[in-house]
């Protein structure tokens, strides 16, 4: 069975304080495993943003305005052009904080971390509001120190390579190879006790000679020393320079911690990897089940997977996350990700990267319905029609899918396209600068081969091509060029130059409009692939078409929108056991409430509905409680939708006697093929809150002469108790039962229900007809708000707001005279106030007596809608005049309680998507293995570490062609007092 998900029409556009920590990394305000205490004083803290000028101690950097913000327990700065300098440093880094003695007018305070890196930071505020930020900066700071959090830095610093690489840069270790692993021949007398991948035991890929990783370590050394490191690293553009260049492979994985924001929660969640684990040893699940399958299919060309170490951590870290989140659970590719970054990554590195990975990074990539990677291809196509519009009209004249490429581009992060050695500077760069290198990488392969694409033809000449140029990106990009530095130019040097600055107009900002303009088109892509799957995995149609199965899904569909089903899981035991020993998929189920909302949609007596205003009402009452669990027929305690199908059936295609039978064992609840004196009167109840909203007495005086015949035939078919010897005659009438006991058959109950014409009527036609089944009205997704007044109106617009509107236009209408509630009757087959005559009473004709027509007199009629009496069925006119009896059992409607439907859109057709299959096969696609991934180490020729100058120079000169100018937003006399400041006191 299928899964059917609507979590796609609850996404929320990200509001201005989650892209604010979107932009800084900043993890949610929850940890995974934080104190409860903790986290309710964190939200008492107030976050503020304040203008502030910074300038570091040691002067090795220019001065740089922009904005200080405090979002507890984090401290953050951007530049004014937001991206020149940032960071992000946890409070509990925090040292010590000064305020400066400085001139007139000067607010200016020193930050000292936890690395000794002095920071002044000049408030630019006004004084009432530098003196509040102080406040809140003092508050949060002795909430860190409350928490015993500052107690944690220490030894978590320690799990840093960065913390070795600066403390003793002088050398090297004793048994590290150039490229950064480890040799295990060689002894060494200190202790690792930093986190490190499946590289320093298996090598790094790639030659480390022509990587240039002794120049890059020390350049690497020479920044971190300056500008803090790890949990305190200061980004400034020199920062994004070197990350361009290539991260060194030891300090890569640290970098990718720092870059994402994945650091702030392994900090914050000491050891929750290990006890993750724990707690769910020796668990199976369907997601563990797909894990085995791919272990051995994770870059199996590299030697650490080779080896059962490596594909036991795999198999830990993939599990981890499955259990950590059980509704994304696993989905394919994400074990090439893990694979990749666990080469360079601890295992619990790795397991924190994933999760913000996953889940912020690249949001929906990785879920079932793969409606991030859909949505990201959606947008590239864009980008190419708007970019390369000549590529993108030939592919649509040869009808080449784009996507058939670029899918596993995005869903693998170039890892499963290009060679490891240049796919890992790709993803450098991408955790620095975010998903929009994704996307000019994309434009500029495509631009470079412009001319290649142009003849190409087919899907297959496409995909050749692309993994030819792949293979390629260590050749020469100017072989026949007569200058030597031309020549000394790669394909992938050319490829980063390209996208950096031919397509730096695609800015995180175009990404996310292009993304909340074509969102909507592929939901409902996806939510019209799913419905297809639905109806196909369903065991049977019974006696409904194709048709009339997806006006079913659709009722679901809508319903499970409005009242959401609890998250889809692992199926529970059933009461009734019949399992064969394999494991059952998970399918969607939904409980009662949503039961009542998918019925509200297809019967019409499950719903409350007025005339004069749109407004309609969900219906609780017994009668529907009943339904539920009579379609409930694995005794699970929710439905499927092969379970709604098929209760449907059962009552929809029903001729008088079946639906007779239907609501007799429906109200059985012992099923022993009697029906209690107490099941008669909630049998009543039922058919009572069936015509609660008919017009007129007719149905109140079926429904009243059907208990007295009930009664009637019921103590007529008891058992009498015979004549004692010493009696003439047995007593005239029955022994009384206990009101549990069983006391009317079916066929009794049948004779009940036709010797009153009007329920025989209503059990004939009336009943299947109130179940209906047409289209549905699209529903529209919701749409987003925006801004000041988007917010103002999302808030005041809300569906409990607009209930207390109508009641109180209710009240005013009740207080000028001039109100009226009107309700849409269920079945409107009588209009007016005259009752048809039932017919004569089987049993006793000649004791009933004649019914009271007082309340039939009256010529007044009510007025209907003409909705309602277009759809009247006309009655035949009784040929028998008999007289009816009178009400002997006085049942008043039961009270009945409503919920306000929420004013949403509905769904309805919609249109199937074309990339669906491509991504299910780009996920299953093998990566194409490439000798330059080979990892190499050679003996060390260098005469010193540190001593290859300019060398170190032509990394740097890499990306000086697309580096871009840096612009402090200070003036020269701004420049001046941040300079002065460096010197200044700190106040006595």
């Amino acid at each position: 069975m299928a899964t059917i998900s609507t979590a796609l029409r609850h996404f929320k556009e990200p509001n201005k304080e989650q892209l604010t920590h979107i932009y800084f990394s900043i993890p949610p305000a929850v940890a995974a495993s934080g104190n409860g205490n903790d986290s309710e004083s964190q939200e008492a803290l107030e976050a503020m943003e304040i203008n502030a000028v910074l300038s570091l101690g040691e002067a090795v950097e220019d001065s740089y305005a922009g904005k200080l913000h405090i979002m507890p327990p984090f401290l953050a700065f951007a530049s004014l052009d937001r991206k020149s300098v940032r960071y992000t440093i946890p409070l509990s880094t925090i040292r010590r904080v000064e305020r400066l003695n400085a001139r007139a007018g000067i607010y200016a305070l020193s930050l000292l971390t936890w690395h000794g890196l002095k920071l002044v930071v000049q408030l630019t505020s006004l004084r009432p509001t530098a003196d509040l930020f102080c406040s809140l900066l003092k508050d949060a700071l002795k909430v860190e120190l409350q928490k015993g959090q500052m107690k944690q830095v220490k030894n978590f610093v320690k799990t840093c390579y960065s913390e070795v690489l600066v403390n003793g840069s002088s050398t090297a270790p004793e048994n590290e190879r150039e490229d950064g692993s480890l040799d295990d021949q060689v002894p060494t007398s200190e202790e690792i006790t930093y986190h490190g991948g499946l590289g320093l035991k298996f090598k790094f890929p790639g030659d480390p000679k022509k990587l240039r990783e002794t120049s890059k370590i020390k350049l690497w050394t020479t920044y971190l020393k300056t500008h803090g490191r790890n949990i305190t690293l200061l980004r400034y553009p020199q920062y994004t320079r070197l990350v361009q260049v290539g991260l060194p492979n030891r300090l890569r994985g640290e970098m990718w911690e720092v870059l994402s924001g994945s650091i702030y929660l392994r900090f914050a969640n000491p050891g929750y990897y290990e006890q993750l684990l724990k707690e769910h040893e020796g668990k199976t699940s369907t997601s563990t089940e797909d894990i085995e399958k791919d272990l051995h299919r994770s870059l199996p060309e590299y030697a650490g997977y080779q080896s059962q170490e490596g594909i036991n951590s795999l198999r830990r870290v993939l599990q981890a996350y499955s259990f950590k989140n059980p509704e994304l659970g696993y989905c394919q590719a994400m074990n090439i990700l893990a694979a990749a970054i666990l080469i360079y990554m601890s295992e619990e590195q790795a397991f924190w990267l994933l999760e913000v990975l996953c889940d912020r990074l690249l949001p929906g990539y990785y879920a079932p319905s793969m409606h991030g990677t859909m949505l990201d291809q959606r947008v590239f196509e864009s980008l190419v029609q708007r970019c390369l519009p000549m590529i993108h009209e030939h592919f649509q004249a040869v009808d080449v899918q784009l996507s058939v490429a670029s899918l596993p581009w995005f869903l693998s992060l170039y890892i499963n396209s290009m060679p490891m050695v240049f796919a890992f500077r790709i993803v450098d760069c991408f955790f620095c600068m975010g998903p929009k290198v994704l996307f000019q990488v994309g434009l500029a392969t495509l631009k470079i081969n412009g001319e290649k694409l142009l003849q190409v033809q087919d899907d297959g000449h496409f995909l050749n091509l692309m993994r030819d140029y792949f293979a390629s990106l260590g050749d020469s990009a100017h072989p026949d060029s007569p200058d030597p530095r031309a020549r000394a130019i790669t394909n992938f040097q050319e490829l980063l130059l390209v996208s950096f600055r031919e397509f730096s107009v695609v800015t995180d900002e175009t990404i996310l409009s292009e993304r909340k303009r074509y969102r909507s088109e592929i939901i409902h892509s996806i939510e019209s692939f799913s419905k297809r799957a639905a109806i196909r995995n369903l065991r049977t149609y019974e006696r409904f078409t194709k048709e009339q199965v997806g006006y079913v899904y659709d009722a679901l569909y809508k319903a499970m929108c409005l009242v959401p089903p609890p998250p889809v899981a692992a199926p529970p035991p059933t009461l009734l056991t019949t399992s064969d020993g394999t494991e059952e998929k998970p399918e969607t189920r939904i409980g009662l409430r949503t039961f009542r909302q998918f019925l509200s949609e297809i019967a019409t007596w499950a719903r409350d509905e007025k005339i004069q205003r749109i407004d309609r009402e969900v219906a609780e009452h017994e009668f529907i409680d009943r339904m539920f669990f009579f379609w409930d027929v694995s005794c699970r305690g929710a439905l499927s939708f092969q379970d709604l199908v098929s209760g449907l059936n059962g009552v929809m295609f029903n001729d008088l006697m079946d639906n007779i039978e239907w609501f007799f064992n429906l109200h059985d609840k012992n099923k022993d093929g009697f029906l209690t004196k107490d099941e008669v009167l909630t049998l009543s109840e039922s058919l009572l809150f069936i015509f609660r909203f008919e017009v007129g007495d007719a149905y109140l005086g079926a429904v009243s002469r059907f208990m007295s015949n009930a009664f009637e035939y019921g103590d007529a078919l008891l058992p009498r108790p015979e004549a004692k010897e010493d009696e003439e005659e047995p007593p005239s009438s029955p022994p009384p039962i206990e009101s549990n006991q069983p006391y009317l058959n079916l066929a009794t109950f049948r004779m009940v229900v036709l010797a009153d014409e009007i329920l025989e009527s209503f059990f004939e036609t009336d009943l299947s007809a109130s179940f209906k089944l047409v289209p549905l009205p699209e529903m529209e997704l919701p749409i987003s708000s925006s801004g000041l007044l988007g917010d103002i109106w999302s808030s005041i617009a809300t569906d409990s707001n607009k209930k207390m509107f109508n009641m109180f236009t209710d009240e005013i209408g009740k207080t000028i005279g001039r109100h009226q509630v009107i309700h849409r009757p269920s079945i409107g087959r009588y209009t007016t106030l005259e009752e048809p005559k039932a017919r004569e009473s089987l049993l006793t004709p000649s004791m009933r007596k004649s019914a009271s027509k007082a309340s039939l007199k009256s010529a007044s009629t009510t007025a209907t809608s003409p909705s309602t009496t277009a759809t009247l069925v006309s009655t035949s006119t009784p040929s028998v005049s008999t007289a009816s009896s009178s009400l002997t059992v006085n049942v008043p409607p039961p009270q009945l309680q409503s919920k306000t439907l929420s004013d949403v859109p509905e769904s309805g057709s919609l249109s199937a998507m074309p990339m669906l299959k491509a991504a299910r096969d780009a996920a299953m696609m093998e990566r194409t293995p490439f000798a330059i991934d080979n990892a190499q180490y050679e003996d060390e020729d260098d005469d010193g570490f540190f001593d290859d100058d300019e060398e170190d120079d032509q990394v740097l000169d890499e990306v000086d062609a697309f580096l871009e100018a840096h612009d402090s937003g200070l003036s020269e006399a701004d420049k001046k007092v941040a300079s002065d400041l460096l010197k200044a006191e700190p106040v006595k």
